[in-house]
């Protein structure tokens, strides 16, 4: 159960959060921060271990602040979540957890091997890559390739492997590539049990969308 100050400063949060990514076009919305935290919220509440339902909610609200795709430099995203978390009279323990999520959830192209140690990480990471899957992952997927005005599909380029994290953030994929180089990896990258079993059904409806969009392509149908 959350304290009243706790609530208040989840609410608080929200408010922040709305502000800074309510116009934000390329997949990385405030939308997208809701669906993460009831995401991390259904995972928790059908986990059997003991789980900070404060540290997972605002975690996963302040997920993207930090993010170095939507600041300047990483390093300046983590002071904007650290200036905010700063107002708040949060134990050491509970900002600890916060930050440690947030700076080491991204997937970067397979290129982080950070395995988070908390359960509330986990939980917040699986929400984060379920968002990333299934008909809101495609959705999503398409959005940020036009903001960055790359190509939905050219058969001439394949999918990498083994990319380092400038290349992987060069731009030099299409949408259909960001299946193979992330949004099809990540069933195999879930933590939880809950979030194994909510990435099989969004896994199978991304080949499934796929084959329709190879068989549209080529004049199939």
């Amino acid at each position: 159960m959350l304290s009243k100050v706790q609530k208040i400063i989840i609410k608080d949060t929200e408010e922040y959060v709305f502000q800074l990514l309510k116009d934000d076009a390329s997949g990385h919305d405030w939308w997208h921060i809701d669906r993460v935290r009831k995401l991390a919220k259904n995972i928790a509440e059908n986990e059997l271990e003991d789980i900070n339902l404060f540290v997972c909610e605002m975690a996963a609200l302040l997920h993207d602040v930090a993010d170095g795709k939507l600041n300047n430099t990483e390093a300046e995203g983590e002071k904007k979540v650290r200036n905010w978390l700063s107002q708040y009279r949060l134990t050491k323990k509970e900002s600890q957890q916060i930050m440690e999520i947030i700076l080491h959830l991204s997937y970067k192209g397979g290129t982080n091997k950070v395995v988070l140690s908390s359960i509330e990480g986990r939980i917040v990471q699986d929400a984060d890559r379920l968002d990333a899957m299934g008909a809101i992952g495609i959705a999503r997927t398409m959005a940020y390739s036009g903001s960055k005005n790359r190509l939905i599909h050219d058969p001439a380029k394949k999918a990498r492997d083994h990319l380092t994290i400038e290349e992987y953030r060069s731009g030099e994929d299409t949408a259909i590539m960001h299946f193979y180089e992330k949004l099809l990896r990540l069933k195999n990258e879930m933590n939880t049990t809950v979030g194994e079993q909510l990435a099989e059904k969004r896994h199978s409806y991304m080949e499934d969308y796929l084959k329709e969009f190879y068989a549209e392509w080529d004049g199939e149908r």
